[in-house]
């Protein structure tokens, strides 16, 4: 009997122990996790520490800020918004091929915006060209075009208004033809433009006019403008204004009808208009011969018609 109640006590004091050492096995696996874990968090904040410490974030500015004597709200928003307005300035780089380090289009490469537009004016294709060239007075009912004066030949100066900026453009024409197109170009410190308006007669009081507008801008504003097509609405808008003007208008348009080719004037203003008068003084001159030869075209006819008549007074 006391040999069996030995045994039985080691056997529960061997069970225990395991119990026991199981235990222990399981706190310390338990241990070791949340000693992991906690690792991985501190690796975390650390990682986020020298990011911050090592880009420039908004946060160390801010109190750099502080410490030179700006609130601490004044320093928060103010870092704030100038990292968002980098990001910006960031993201519109990257489309239109400043940034990406090399990805996508070259640095280089500059979007052309195609601008066409085609309306018809219920008047004459003189008046229409005419009232074209007259440059200087498209600031009277356009809003985009500030001032445009003629300069030296083939040059003109441009101030032309986009959203909320002004800006300014030297144009040269490069061909123009009376009553049948001009062709342009221009240069500003925001971007370059080429362009071509022509003229068609469909009736002689129906003319429709074609303009075709190549722009390419270089500015931050023009390259974000040019994301919602803010340049192509304005020239739309203000070429709507030239088709209400020049057909709702009692004045007589004064235009210039010179001719320019290849960038240079070939016959002059005046020069044209000589040729003009003298063309119709010509054409006046055969109207006048051919009302002659008209009246003297049946002479014979008459007197023999006077002759008959005489005849038959005398018979009776």
């Amino acid at each position: 009997m006391a040999d069996t109640a030995r045994d039985t006590g080691s056997e529960q004091g061997s069970g225990l122990d395991q119990l026991r050492g199981a235990f222990k096995s399981f706190l310390g696996a338990q241990v070791e996790n949340l000693a992991d874990k906690a690792g991985d968090k501190l690796g975390d904040i650390t990682s986020g520490l020298t990011g911050v410490a090592e880009n420039g974030g908004v946060l160390p500015k801010a109190g750099l800020r502080m410490i030179q004597g700006d609130s601490p709200f004044k320093a928060l928003i103010g870092e704030k918004a100038k990292s968002v307005k980098d990001s910006v300035f960031g993201k519109v780089k990257e489309a239109f091929g400043g940034g990406g380090g090399g990805k996508g289009r070259g640095s280089g490469t500059t979007k052309v915006m195609n601008i066409i537009e085609v309306l018809d004016v219920g008047i004459p294709i003189r008046d229409a060209y005419d009232h074209w060239t007259q440059y200087e007075k498209f600031s009277s009912f356009t809003k985009g075009v500030r001032s445009a004066s003629k300069g030296k030949d083939a040059e003109s100066d441009w101030k032309v208004k986009v959203g909320p900026s002004t800006r300014g453009w030297k144009a040269t024409t490069q061909e123009q033809i009376p009553d049948e197109r001009i062709v342009w170009t221009s240069e500003g410190a925001k971007g370059t433009t080429r362009g071509c308006v022509s003229f068609h007669e469909l009736t002689p009081t129906l003319t429709r006019i074609v303009l075709v507008v190549e722009y390419y801008p270089s500015g931050f504003f023009e390259k974000t403008g040019n994301i919602w097509r803010a340049q192509g609405r304005r020239l739309r808008l203000d070429f709507k204004h030239f088709q209400r003007y020049v057909t709702l208008t009692n004045k007589e348009p004064e235009g210039w009808r010179g001719e320019i080719r290849d960038g240079e004037v070939v016959r002059t203003h005046e020069e044209a208009i000589e040729e003009e008068e003298a063309a119709d003084e010509e054409e006046d001159v055969e109207d006048d011969t051919d009302d002659d030869d008209t009246e003297d075209e049946y002479p014979e006819e008459e007197d023999e018609e006077e002759e008959e008549e005489q005849d038959e007074g005398e018979n009776r």
